[in-house]
């Protein structure tokens, strides 16, 4: 009897670690702006964190510490999203990409300004 409930204890509990890790692998990604603050000040997409690319590893590694996390950076042509994501990459970050400038994620994600 015992055995019996904890056997069902244990699928229990596999089934919701399952159902849980299914969850965050489905996670929406993180959008990085790393263009200065003054940029962000004249243009800037609502809810997107901003972090100047020579501050995204320590800030990326404090707030984000699984380097798998999906992460997209832009600025304002690309040029600086990419030097942050070969930063990125440099410490282990997976699954970070690269959306060009402001408008280029606008875009990919359908937002009007």
């Amino acid at each position: 009897m015992l055995f019996k409930k904890l056997a069902t204890v244990l699928s229990l509990t596999i089934l919701l670690s399952s159902l849980l890790m299914s969850h965050l692998s489905e996670a929406a990604p993180v959008w990085i702006d790393v263009r200065s603050a003054l940029e962000h000040i004249e243009d800037n997409i609502e809810g997107d964190i901003r972090i100047t690319h020579t501050q995204v590893i320590a800030k990326v590694s404090q707030l984000f510490p699984d380097k798998n996390t999906e992460i997209i950076l832009y600025c304002r042509s690309g040029i600086r999203a990419e030097i942050a994501l070969k930063a990125l990459n440099k410490k282990g970050y997976t699954n970070v990409s690269n959306a060009g400038g402001i408008q280029d994620a606008r875009k990919q994600r359908s937002i009007t300004q």
